[in-house]
């Protein structure tokens, strides 16, 4: 992981992009991410995807096609992303937004190894 102080890890911008299929986040230190809905929706911090232990996370198929419909603060850590598909659980941290974008290539590699795996599709 990068070696950013908390400090730097404050958003500057965060915004919706291509009607909700893309999310965009500026961080003060200058770190900027874009990130797919259909990432964000399939590496979701919600226990639902993630379980309560390594062992029990979801491999969450058919997202291709998902978008972000809101964003909800929640506190001045993170924000709550409610998805066409009507998921909405999951706190997403600014150290979380940080995590994943910085690995989010081998993050994508690893779900897409999981979905052929696991016999799985990306489209609904």
């Amino acid at each position: 992981m990068n070696d950013n102080t908390e400090m730097d890890l404050w958003p500057e911008e965060i915004r919706l992009r291509d009607s909700g299929r893309k999310l965009l986040i500026r961080f003060e230190n200058g770190d900027s991410y874009e990130f797919t809905a259909e990432f964000l929706r399939v590496t979701s911090p919600s226990a639902e995807v993630q379980g309560h232990h390594p062992s029990q996370r979801k491999t969450v198929p058919g997202k291709r096609d998902v978008t972000i419909e809101k964003i909800e603060p929640s506190g001045n850590y993170a924000v709550k992303l409610v998805f066409s598909d009507g998921h909405d659980t999951g706190l997403y941290t600014w150290d979380y937004f940080h995590e994943v974008g910085y690995n989010m290539d081998a993050l994508w590699d690893d779900y897409l190894e999981r979905l052929q795996a696991e016999g799985l599709k990306r489209e609904p």
